[in-house]
């Protein structure tokens, strides 16, 4: 039996269906208790030190479960393992610990695993790989929604973020490669499928084919089928007009455009080293809206970058009345070590910071419930994808990616229904099947 468990993003969930299906293949069952495991597995996140600090946290109370199981082998991989300041604590600290392995060493990690358990010593494997391993076994969460990655890597370096010194430079899957999966998935009964990179805007890069994200996105639409084609997570600085014509003239691909603005000051979008202006950002908006009328827009906002001040703060928050996003993902700056960010005076306090994201987040719950109640009325088609077990009800999702929760047969999940928008709630909206 497997213990897996994934800290972060989409990325770190769909390396985890990759190891999953190496151990599946090895007659592996899974489960979520940890005392019923052979093997635990955490696959850890490094873009804040809240999440390091839970990592931490977890893995101090593995040491039990290894004094009562000295058989359990206990793994860690992920971003925070290609950090060496990390993994030298791990070495130190952790004894129990008994493989720890990066991000570019996945594939590999059944010769891994395999030598740990004959040779019975630690094993610490995070040197740099930047091959591309395809046909790598895959053992997807769900049976009707998948990740699927189309390239690795960030050349970015935004001047907060970790990810290109843990995830590596750029580097795209073959189109062939991308498309024979998706049709697999789609031949195999998916109805959402998503595809990932730290940049897709960026695909294309490195490859012998001449090849754009936008063309990627228009071939697979063009596989038949009842599905629909979402991506994460884009760049203001490279999404063209292009893309946005891709997804307006599209059949299956979302209605819905996660663009990542991160500050509404130009100055400390300078200092974040974004490579865009505010101006920008809103020129990319207003061209989506006019050729995406019915468009859904999210994004990522960091509070508190060093240096910021209370005006810088107040262009967030007219950006966000001015664009009216349904719904954001905010966070207070995160010191990451080994960005030149870190190195920035931060003169602001943590209480300060707390404030303007209080302020924050009470400016986005209002645009979000006038976007929701705008929707009462209408019909909307949705994917039923789960039950929500606070209230018994069936949590479905727009293409536009906004929640709607039913009263209806659990026999709906994995299935397209028409709903009728009914009430509208501050994130979420309620409704009846068609």
């Amino acid at each position: 039996m497997a213990c897996i468990h994934t800290y972060g993003c989409q990325q770190n969930v769909a390396d985890s269906e990759k190891i999953k299906g190496y151990l599946h293949l090895a007659g592996f069952d899974f489960t979520d208790n940890a005392e019923d495991a052979d093997l635990i597995l955490f696959n850890t996140c490094a873009i804040r030190e809240h999440a390091e600090d839970r990592v931490f946290g977890n893995v101090g109370a593995l040491k039990n479960i290894k004094r009562r199981h000295p058989s359990v082998t206990i793994a860690l991989c992920g971003c925070m393992m290609e950090q060496k300041v990390v993994a030298d604590r791990i070495y130190k600290s952790y004894p129990f610990v008994n493989l720890v392995f990066g991000t570019h060493a996945i594939s590999r990690f059944p010769e891994l695993f395999y030598n740990q358990l004959v040779n019975g010593r630690r094993i610490f494997d995070t040197c740099d790989d930047n091959a591309i391993y395809e046909d790598v076994p895959t053992l997807r969460d769900k049976q009707f929604k998948g990740w699927l990655p189309v390239m690795y890597g960030c050349d970015n370096f935004c001047s907060y973020c970790i990810v290109p010194y843990v995830r590596g430079r750029e580097r795209s899957r073959s189109s062939e490669a991308v498309i024979a999966e998706a049709r697999a998935m789609i031949e195999a009964g998916y109805k959402e499928i998503t595809l990932l990179g730290q940049n897709v805007n960026s695909y294309g890069k490195g490859l012998d084919e001449d090849i754009t994200f936008s063309e990627l996105l228009r071939r697979i639409d063009a596989i038949e089928g009842d599905y629909i084609l979402r991506f994460m997570t884009s760049h203001p600085k490279d999404c063209t007009h292009e893309l946005i014509d891709t997804i307006a003239e599209s059949k299956h691909i979302s209605k819905h455009l996660h663009l990542p603005f991160q500050s509404g000051s130009s100055k400390i979008l300078k200092a974040m080293n974004r490579r865009y202006t505010r101006e920008k950002y809103l020129s990319i908006i207003d061209y989506a809206k006019s050729k995406i009328p019915d468009v859904s827009l999210t994004s990522d906002i960091i509070v508190g970058f060093p240096g910021e001040t209370y005006e810088d703060f107040c262009e967030t928050l007219s950006l966000i009345k001015e664009v009216e996003f349904i719904s954001l993902f905010t966070f207070i700056y995160s010191r990451r070590p080994g960005t030149p960010a870190a190195e920035l005076p931060d003169v602001v306090t943590e209480e300060e910071k707390g404030k303007w994201f209080t302020e924050l987040l009470k400016t986005q719950e209002e645009i979000a419930a006038g976007r929701c109640k705008s929707m009462v009325g209408s019909t909307e088609r949705v994917l039923v994808e789960e039950i929500n077990e606070k209230n018994g009800l069936l949590s479905c999702r727009t293409s536009g990616n906004i929640i709607v929760e039913v009263q209806a047969d659990d026999s709906l999940i994995g299935t397209f229904q028409n709903v009728r928008i009914t009430e509208a709630r501050n994130w979420i909206l309620r409704g009846e099947v068609i």
